[in-house]
């Protein structure tokens, strides 16, 4: 049977749009080593921990997967149903006081670059603590198990092969949550992880039972930017640049594998979908201002593919069945990675922000509640 759980907001901060606060979780919820920036790991958290509250917020503009232009049949990136698709604006306006809880616990798979907590100032040495505590994730996993969600937050190799990735995502999946049926979300490089385990390392050697994976900005078709971006370094140069990284302690196999050509010709070819997983996907659209990390490389992805977050297309994050393209929304601000200037700069107009990424990780909670998942 579905839960629900009622989430409680301060009345003195009904007024404040911010985000909510980047502050160091709990304790009782970051279990690890001061050194968060050496080695993969994972970190189990179950429902009824404190957590941080978070406003009542504006959200964002999605797709109902109902009603949408995107044809659905039996192609891997269309849905099942035949059913058409169709935009709406204003359902997920704010957060609501209740969502339905799935019946699975959620691994939540970051993206390139990505971690799970990193500590920011320690010097383990010398016994010093961290000025502040950076989370991924920022104010979702509290959120969600606020609301009664048991969440996995898990840490992969940052750069290394799609493959590589998912081996060490298997094994933290296998060692926290052995035998039991999970929902997946993967945002970016951590969506195509996702797949990869579910085709090719868990069906072979099942330790545990994967119902739905939800990918948000998830490049499944590749990234024309990386495209590009190979394209200027000139062939003779790829060795001491990689050499250059991993002296940084940076792997470098994941970044040939985001081009298109290796996802279209190699990677989708060998990572069928497996037939008892459901398999979600949302996009984002934006257009950057001036002091958008992503202006750069949104012109040369908007050139080529269209519609983007900046770094993935709307048409490349689509998987499964595609769920929605949220409007207004950057491949950063989709884990409430909010551009500071930009949010200042709404604020000081009266606009707002359109888009709050607690609100989102909640919703897409409740959709898999509601899928019986």
């Amino acid at each position: 049977m579905l839960t629900r759980a009622r989430l409680r907001f301060p009345a003195k901060h009904q007024d404040d749009q911010r985000p909510p606060p980047s502050q160091s979780p709990s304790t009782s919820m970051i279990r690890r080593p001061p050194s968060s920036l050496r080695g993969p790991s994972a970190r189990l958290l179950t429902p009824g921990l404190h957590a941080h509250p978070f406003t009542h917020t504006p959200l964002l503009h999605l797709q109902d997967s109902r009603l949408s232009d995107v044809d659905e049949g039996s192609h891997p990136d269309k849905g099942a149903s035949g059913q058409t698709i169709k935009s709406y604006t204003d359902e997920f306006a704010y957060i609501r006081e209740k969502y339905d809880t799935p019946r699975y616990p959620v691994v939540l798979c970051h993206g390139l670059f990505g971690f799970d907590t990193m500590n920011i100032g320690a010097i383990e040495a010398l016994h010093v603590p961290p000025l502040a505590v950076v989370a991924y994730w920022r104010g979702i996993v509290d959120a969600l198990t606020q609301n009664g969600i048991e969440v996995l937050v898990t840490r992969v190799p940052r750069s290394a092969t799609i493959a590589e990735r998912a081996e060490m995502l298997h094994s933290q999946i296998s060692e926290k949550l052995p035998g039991r049926e999970i929902n997946l979300i993967g945002h970016s490089m951590g969506g195509l992880d996702a797949r990869y385990l579910i085709s090719n390392i868990n069906a072979k050697d099942p330790k545990y039972e994967v119902k739905s994976l939800t990918t948000v900005g998830t490049p499944h078709r590749g990234s024309s930017f990386a495209d590009w971006a190979f394209a200027k370094i000139p062939p003779p140069r790829l060795p001491g640049l990689y050499s250059l990284l991993n002296t940084l302690g940076l792997e470098t196999g994941a970044f040939e594998q985001l081009q298109t050509k290796y996802l279209s010709e190699k990677f989708n070819p060998s990572t069928p979908d497996c037939p008892s997983v459901n398999y979600f996907s949302y996009g984002a659209n934006f257009t950057p201002g001036w002091f958008s990390a992503f202006r750069g490389s949104w012109g040369i992805v908007n050139g080529i593919e269209g519609a983007n977050d900046g770094l993935v297309s709307v048409e490349s994050a689509k998987w499964g069945k595609y769920q929605g393209t949220i409007d207004g929304c950057s491949h950063l601000d989709i884990i409430n990675w909010t551009n500071r200037i930009r949010y200042n700069w709404m604020k000081m107009w009266g606009t707002g922000p359109k888009f709050n990424g607690v609100a989102f990780y909640l919703h897409i909670c409740d959709m898999l509640a509601k899928e019986g998942l």
